[in-house]
C-alpha cells in the first residue's frame, strides 16, 4: 500500500460517495488508476463503503451493552450476536471475559429482543446496557491518524464538491424505499444507474430520492477500514466519567482527536464513551495521559482493550478483513 492508496482512503474517510473524478482531480491521477485502487482495496478487505439510516429516521434507540461472561464461551456468544442484523460493534475484551456490542431497536420495544433475551442467556454472567444519549460528530472529522494524510489544500478540494452538511432533522423513510436502502448497504459507493437496475426504479427516480435522503442526513455515509492494514493494533473503549457542565464541550473535543473513531454521551456514571484506535500501545498511553487527560471535567477514565473485533458497523472481520454479509 503505497502514499496514493493511503490517500484514496483519506478521501474516502472524509466522504465516501466522492466521484472517482473528484478523487482523481484531488491526487492528480488518472480515473482509471483510482478505480482500480479502490477495487483492489476492497478486495482485499482493506476499506468498505456503506451508506445506512440515521437511527432518528427510523425510530430506533442505541444500546451499547457490556457483558462479563464465561471465558469459554465469550467466542460463541460474540459470533451468535455479530450475525445479527440489529447488533453491530462487536468486540471481545478484558482478557477474553467481556463482550461489548451496540444494540439497536424500536423506541417502543423496551430495548428490544436482544436486550430481554441477554439477561436470561446462561454464558451471561452481568449484563449492563448504557443509552447512546448524544452521539458528538464534531465538524464532519474522521478517524485520522493515517501515514499520508491530505494536505489542506486537497481537503479542501474534496470537499469543495461535497454535499453541505444537513442542519436539519432527518426525514422519515418511506416502506417503498426498502429495495434503494438494501442496496446502499450492500454497496455505499453504487452509481445512480446501478442502484436504477437493482431497484427497478427510473434513473431519475434514484437520483432524486438519494438526494433527498443524502442532503436531509437521513442517509448517512460511512466508511470502515480494517485497521491493521493500516498499521494499527490497539484498540479501546474509554469509559469516561465527566462533569455535566462539562459534558458537551468535552465529548465535542474528544470527537475531534484523530484518534478518535467514535463518542457518545451515554447514561451511567460513566457518561462519555470515547472508541479509539492506535498504532500500539504506547501510543494508547500517550493519547490517554496527553488528549484524554487534558480534556476539561475528566474526572475518570476506564480503559478497556480490545482483543479481537469481530464486527464494525454492518461489516464483520475475519483475519483483519472486511467481509460483506
Amino acid at each position: 500500500m503505497d502514499r496514493t492508496d493511503r490517500q484514496l482512503v483519506h478521501c474516502l474517510l472524509q466522504d465516501g460517495r466522492a466521484s472517482l473524478r473528484r478523487i482523481a482531480d484531488v491526487l492528480e491521477v488518472s480515473e482509471q488508476t483510482v478505480a482500480r485502487r479502490l477495487q483492489r482495496l476492497r478486495e482485499a478487505g482493506a476499506v468498505r463503503v456503506q451508506v445506512r439510516p440515521d437511527a432518528r429516521a427510523t425510530g430506533q434507540r442505541s444500546w451499547f451493552v457490556r457483558m462479563q461472561c464465561r471465558p469459554d464461551s465469550a467466542s460463541s456468544l460474540a459470533e451468535a450476536l455479530a450475525a445479527r442484523d440489529d447488533v453491530s460493534w462487536v468486540s471481545i475484551t478484558s482478557g477474553g471475559s467481556e463482550i461489548i456490542c451496540l444494540a439497536r431497536g424500536a423506541a417502543d420495544q423496551g430495548g428490544g429482543s436482544i436486550l430481554r433475551r441477554l439477561p436470561r442467556t446462561s454464558q451471561v454472567l452481568a449484563f449492563t446496557a448504557f443509552t447512546v444519549l448524544h452521539v458528538h460528530t464534531g465538524s464532519g472529522t474522521r478517524w485520522l491518524t493515517l501515514d499520508d494524510p491530505l494536505t489542506p489544500a486537497q481537503t479542501a478540494a474534496l470537499q469543495a464538491g461535497a454535499r453541505p452538511h444537513p442542519t436539519s432533522p432527518p426525514h422519515p423513510l418511506h416502506p417503498d424505499d426498502a429495495p434503494l436502502l438494501a442496496e446502499l448497504a450492500r454497496d455505499g459507493r453504487a452509481s445512480v444507474a446501478a442502484l436504477a437496475r437493482a431497484t427497478g426504479w427510473p434513473q431519475s427516480r434514484v437520483s432524486t430520492r438519494l438526494d433527498a435522503l443524502l442532503s436531509t442526513g437521513t442517509l448517512q455515509v460511512k466508511t470502515d477500514l480494517s485497521p491493521a492494514q493500516f498499521g494499527h493494533h490497539t484498540s479501546a473503549y474509554l469509559w469516561l466519567t465527566v462533569a455535566p457542565s462539562h459534558l458537551a464541550a468535552t465529548g465535542t473535543e474528544a470527537s475531534l482527536h484523530p484518534e478518535t473513531t467514535f463518542a457518545a454521551a451515554v447514561t451511567g456514571t460513566a457518561n462519555l464513551l470515547v472508541t479509539t484506535t492506535c498504532r500500539t500501545d504506547s501510543d494508547l498511553y500517550a493519547y490517554v495521559t496527553t488528549r484524554i487527560g487534558a480534556l476539561p471535567g475528566v474526572h475518570q477514565a476506564e480503559i478497556v482493550p480490545v482483543l479481537h473485533r469481530l464486527k464494525q458497523g454492518g461489516t464483520r472481520l475475519h483475519d483483519n478483513r472486511l467481509v460483506p454479509t
